[in-house]
Formats: structure tokens, C-alpha cells, sequence
């Protein structure tokens, strides 16, 4: 063994020595890790909310948060408009209804139908709202989902509308990651923890039942049982014009899914599809497809659909029709079914569109409807059983609004608007491409104003996300520009690839061993923007979160000379360990299996807390995580400023008691959390 193999193998030894004396830290309660949490959020809170600045910023940030006139979006569920309201008169929220003309009408007099305040304080419980599912097409019970602290694991409970109660002797499940739905009035279709060996290795349900009412949870019989290494089953129930059929999601991993019909004797019958797809609602008899992959011959990216009854008398799909296919530029976003037509939304280059569809003799015509234009798009709510669409929209610069739509009868009202919540006045969006490592274009948007100095010496903030085939939309964010732009600061949106902005290949462009890409995507955006003369690495900042929060992990490893400060939310740091730590082993479709040496040899490349080396010029990063959060292991940011500690470098660290994988349970935390960051960022970077 030469010098230079016995130097490498006694670094790597350290290296693992320094991983281990940490795993005390992934401990979610451990009182020793616990302990070291409240040192280093009191650190923190000393440090930023001794700022004479912080009360400002947090009172701005609750003011907007708690404002009395937000929109009140609503659900649609047959004639009536549900919603969920929080204030600081009502923490943990109001569940309640009107009527759909008194909505069109602005009425304020709701119909309450639970008080979830009242409802934790009668039982001693700090239930978080989470949602409910109505059953169709009465709507007259529900399932309501509430959460302890705002964990993905929660508890159901049926509760009927027309007493406003829970139902005595209804279904009921307790505290576990569940996936349901309705089959009919008397059976739930359900994937919970069974017991022992009853959970995949991501710790979510594998085994899926269908329960009758009036037997106990335990005798609910089994439907389908997935295999331990595969990431989850979720049944769902479709709904058109009256007409409700169940499926069942069978997920592989994360991307690769196998689907099946309930059929009405209660059996299973699998759909021939292939494995990259996800079924976007029914329309008539027509299922609708979107693909993830090619498939016959439409490409991936493409909605198309088939006949159901066809299928379910043959068993084969035998003709499929083109919906719609964004092609290179664009994406669907949204696919929804009214009763007289089918409508998208989706983005051309980043810029939003909506479509309307109809089905005329085995033909889908379709229309690109002038609506919105320069603005972001998306359907807040629809109803399968009519034509009633409400429709928001919004821009950087442009507030909120609420639409009642019905584009068959041309009908359009403006229900609610959001005032201005920051000062607009000077400052303009830009729509720019950088270009990348590998000569890829990147689109990005600048907000600054329009008498910005190019001297290098604007603060700029930079948010990515780059995972899932999610697309980040140029939004409205009243909180960033109180806090933020109308400070003086510059922001930056990346839309790199592992989004979806440009569909399933911009997604696949950064999987597993080409992750870099995402990253280096990021770089060339920041780059860009500096070499404009905006800013300059002084004054150039960064946030991310969750995915987005590993790659603010890379951004401090790989490229620190580019930023001055990194908000690092809900992360994943430790890429050896993810799929070892709660739901982390089924992101593995993401990002690769660390335990196979050929894998692990592309994601030790880039793993944060394995890429942590000293006397680096790392900027003072900033990293918030929940303990509550039951998704992304909080372990990650604890290690990853533990062994930041220990090499001797600055940090803010803050982990929340509650909130679950979004950090915060109410508008109180999230203000104080938006203070603390932004705070960070000014005095980072100015």
C-alpha cells in the first residue's frame, strides 16, 4: 500500500468515525438531542431576535398572515363552497360552507361546521388541520384529517354534515400514514399500519382493505398486499357527472406505478399502462392519462385518454386518443374535469395558458382560452358535476384573484382580490436564460427595480427547488416582498432542471448519477445574474427547502465563493443515510440507492454532509428543520451544523417543536419563522 492509498483510507476511516459520534442526533426525542436543539435555537433566538429590526419583521410578516381580507378560496362540492379559515381569533382554524350564490354574492355569513380550537381544547390534543375527503355525490359525510403538531401521520374520523358532529360508531382510524378513500356510503378502501410487518421500508402502509362499516378496523379484508421494498398504494376515487369509480395506485418507487380498477364486484383488474404515467380524472367513459414516459406513439409528456367501459369488458385498451401534448416547451399542470368539458392548465417556457377540451365522436378538440394572460393560472377549485370553475391567478408583482368562471356560458366574475401587501413602484420582472455546465438553457426571473445600480452591490436572494417534476411558478409572495424586495432587495427564481417546467424530460434530465445538473443549473443562474453587474458574492444569497434544502446543502460545498448566505430549510443532508431515516427510502428513484458502491460513488459526489471539509470560506449558513416532521428526518440539519460545529465554522440553526415537514403549525411560527430568515438574509447581505 503506497503513501497516498493509506493517507485516503485513513481520511475515509475519519470520516466514518465523524458520521458515527453524530447518529445520536437523529434521535427525534432523545433528551441529549433534544437538549442540544434548545441550545441552538436559543443561540439563534438571541443572536437575530436581539435585532432591533426583528419586531418590525415579524409584525409585518403576522400582519399579512392574519389580514381579515385574504381570499377566502373555497372548495366546490355540489351547490355549496367550503373553507378553511385561520386568524388570530382562530388558531388552529374554522371548517365551514355557504351556499355557491352567496359566494358569487361576497356573503360573510358562513356556516360553521367545526371549530378545530375548540375541538383541541375539548380533548387536550394540538390537532392540526389537514383536510377532508366528502363522499360523492351528497357530500353529506365526510372524513376529516387531523394531524398532532402537523405530522403526515393522522388520525380520521367520519363526521356528518347535516348535525355538524362526528359520527357515533363511523369510521374511525387512529394515528398511522393512511392513504383512503370512499368506495361507497358503508366501505372505505384503506392502506394504514396493520400491525407488525405491515409497513414498506419507508414506513409508509403496504397491505391495502377494504373496510364495511360496523366491523372493527381489524377485520377489514385484504385487497392488495405490495411488496416491503415498494414505496405505497393509494386508492383513489374518480368522479364525473354523477359517476364515481375507484383505482389503486400501486407505486414500485417513486416514479414507477402499476394502476388497477375496482371493479363492481369488489376485485382488482390491472390497467395495461405503463409504469411512468398518473391518472388525471375521467370525462364521460374516457380515463385520462397523463404520460410520464413514450407510450405507442405519444410521447412522454402527453394526456391522452381511453374508453373505461371498453376496457372493462375486454381487458385491453385498444384505442387511445391524443388529449394534448405540450411538446419540448411546455408542461400540463393541472388537468380537471367539469361536466361539459375538460380543462388544462400548463406553461409554455414558464409562461401559464389554460385549455379547454371536448370530446366530439372519438375526437378531442380543444381551444386555448384568452384568459389571464402575463399571469400565473391555475384552477382553484371544480366540480365534476357542473360547469362552476373558480379560477385564481397571479404574477410577481400582481396580487391575488379569485374568479367565478363558467367558460360554457361565458360567465366570468371577479370574487376577491388581495390588496397590495408590498410596495410595487420601481420594480420590474425579467424573464432571462443562463446557461449551463453543459450548454443548457435555464430560464430564470429577476425582480428588482428598474433603477437598480450595476455596481455589484444589490442584495439578491436566489430560490431553487430542481426535484420531483415539480415546477416552481412566478407567484405572488407577499411575505418575500414585504420582507424582502421592499427592503431594497433583488430575487431570483431558478427553474433548473429535476422540475418540471418543460415536462418529464426536464425532470429526468437530473436523476440519480445527473443530479449535478440540477446543481450546476443553479450555479449558472447565480452567475448569470452577478455578471449582469446586479450583484455580487458579497451581497448574494440563496434558499431552499426540503429538496430544495439539499441543494442549498451542495450550494454551500461546492460553490461558496457564489453566496454570502444560505437558508437551508427542511433538508436533506446526509445523502449516505436518507434512505435509512423515515420516508427517505422512497426517494430513492430520485437520487439512487446509497448502499450499492456504484450508486454510492455519484451521491457521494455531492452529499452535503460527506462533502463538509475545513478551512473552507463557507458562508454563516442558516438551517431551520421541524422535530415534528415525520417525512424529512430532522437529523439531517442536526448533523450538518453538529459537524459544522465541530470544524469550527458559524451557523444558525432553529428547529421548530411542531409543524411537520412545513416547519411551522401556525400564522404565529410562520411569521416569527419569516423574520428570522429574512432578518438573516439583510444582515448577510447588505
Amino acid at each position: 500500500m503506497d503513501a497516498a492509498e493509506n493517507s485516503a483510507r485513513q481520511q475515509q476511516a475519519s470520516e466514518q468515525d465523524h458520521e458515527q459520534a453524530l447518529l445520536w442526533l437523529e434521535e427525534i426525542e432523545g433528551e441529549q438531542a433534544l437538549d442540544w436543539v434548545k441550545r441552538q435555537n436559543n443561540e439563534t433566538l438571541q443572536a437575530l431576535t436581539g435585532d432591533p429590526r426583528y419586531q418590525q419583521y415579524e409584525q409585518e410578516a403576522l400582519a399579512i398572515l392574519t389580514a381579515a381580507d385574504r381570499i377566502t378560496y373555497g372548495t366546490l362540492r355540489g351547490e355549496f363552497v367550503y373553507n378553511f379559515w385561520r386568524d388570530q381569533q382562530h388558531v388552529r382554524g374554522l371548517w365551514r360552507r355557504m351556499s355557491l350564490d352567496q359566494y358569487k354574492q361576497k356573503s360573510k355569513d358562513w356556516e360553521l361546521l367545526l371549530d378545530v380550537d375548540q375541538l383541541a381544547s375539548d380533548e387536550n390534543e394540538n390537532w392540526i388541520y389537514k383536510g377532508v375527503d366528502c363522499l360523492a355525490p351528497d357530500h353529506d359525510r365526510c372524513l376529516v384529517e387531523l394531524a398532532p403538531g402537523g405530522t403526515d401521520s393522522a388520525v380520521y374520523r367520519e363526521f356528518d354534515l347535516p348535525t355538524k358532529s362526528f359520527v357515533k360508531g363511523g369510521f374511525e382510524v387512529p394515528l398511522a400514514k393512511s392513504n383512503l378513500c370512499w368506495e361507497d356510503r358503508d366501505h372505505l378502501l384503506i392502506a394504514t399500519d396493520w400491525g407488525k410487518g405491515s409497513l414498506n421500508t419507508s414506513g409508509y402502509a403496504r397491505i391495502l382493505k377494504r373496510w364495511q362499516r360496523g366491523t372493527p378496523l381489524s377485520a377489514a379484508e385484504t385487497v392488495l398486499e405490495t411488496g416491503v421494498e415498494e414505496t405505497f398504494v393509494y386508492p383513489v376515487n374518480l368522479k364525473h357527472n354523477g359517476r364515481q369509480t375507484c383505482f389503486v395506485m400501486r407505486g414500485h418507487d417513486f416514479y414507477h406505478f402499476t394502476f388497477y380498477l375496482v371493479t363492481a364486484e369488489g376485485t382488482l383488474k390491472e390497467l395495461p399502462l405503463p409504469q411512468k404515467c398518473s391518472l388525471s380524472g375521467l370525462f364521460e367513459d374516457q380515463l385520462l392519462v397523463e404520460l410520464k414516459e413514450d407510450w405507442r406513439d405519444f410521447p412522454a409528456g402527453a394526456l391522452v385518454s381511453f374508453s373505461l367501459p371498453d376496457f372493462e369488458k375486454s381487458g385491453k385498451i385498444d384505442e387511445v386518443l391524443l388529449v394534448f401534448d405540450p411538446g419540448q416547451t411546455g408542461t400540463i399542470s393541472q388537468v380537471r374535469s367539469a361536466k361539459d368539458a375538460v380543462y388544462l392548465t400548463g406553461i409554455e417556457h414558464v409562461s401559464s395558458q389554460i385549455r379547454e377540451y371536448r370530446l366530439t365522436d372519438k375526437h378531442w378538440q380543444g381551444r386555448v382560452i384568452p384568459w389571464g394572460q402575463d399571469e400565473v393560472l391555475s384552477i382553484s377549485s371544480s366540480d365534476s358535476s357542473s360547469n362552476h370553475l373558480l379560477m385564481s391567478r397571479d404574477g410577481f408583482l400582481q396580487p391575488g384573484s379569485l374568479y367565478y368562471v363558467n367558460f360554457q356560458e361565458g360567465t366570468e366574475l371577479l370574487l376577491q382580490s388581495t390588496p397590495a401587501r408590498f410596495d410595487t413602484s420601481g420594480l420590474k420582472v425579467k424573464k432571462e436564460f443562463a446557461v449551463s455546465r453543459d450548454g443548457t438553457r435555464v430560464p430564470y426571473f429577476l425582480v428588482h427595480r428598474d433603477d437598480i445600480p450595476l455596481d455589484h452591490s444589490t442584495p439578491v436572494l436566489q430560490y431553487g427547488y430542481g426535484g420531483f417534476e415539480i415546477s416552481i411558478l412566478p407567484h405572488y409572495s407577499p411575505l418575500m416582498g414585504k420582507l424582502w424586495l421592499e427592503k431594497g432587495g433583488a430575487y431570483v427564481l431558478a427553474n433548473i432542471r429535476g422540475g418540471g417546467e418543460y415536462g418529464p424530460r426536464w425532470h429526468e434530465a437530473a436523476l440519480l448519477e445527473n443530479r449535478q445538473r440540477a446543481f450546476d443549473d443553479f450555479f449558472a443562474v447565480a452567475e448569470a445574474v452577478q455578471n449582469q453587474g446586479v450583484s455580487s458574492p458579497k451581497h448574494y444569497g440563496a434558499m431552499g427547502r426540503s429538496n430544495g434544502g439539499l441543494l442549498m446543502g451542495v450550494t454551500l460545498t461546492q460553490r461558496p465563493d457564489l453566496f454570502n448566505a444560505i437558508v437551508c430549510g427542511v433538508p436533506l443532508l446526509d445523502m449516505k443515510r436518507f434512505n435509512k431515516l423515515l420516508a427517505g427510502a422512497s426517494w430513492m428513484a430520485e437520487y439512487g440507492n446509497p448502499d450499492l458502491p456504484e450508486q454510492w460513488e455519484f451521491i457521494s459526489e455531492y452529499s452535503p454532509l460527506q462533502n463538509l471539509k475545513p478551512g473552507q470560506a463557507y458562508p454563516r449558513v442558516y438551517f431551520f428543520t421541524s422535530t415534528k416532521d415525520d417525512r424529512v428526518h430532522p437529523g439531517h440539519a442536526r448533523k450538518m451544523a453538529a459537524r459544522m460545529d465541530q470544524l469550527g465554522y458559524d451557523y444558525f440553526y432553529y428547529e421548530n417543536i411542531e409543524g411537520g415537514h412545513k416547519g411551522t403549525a401556525n400564522q404565529q411560527q410562520e411569521a416569527m419563522h419569516s423574520a428570522l430568515e429574512y432578518l438573516y438574509l439583510i444582515r448577510q447581505l447588505s
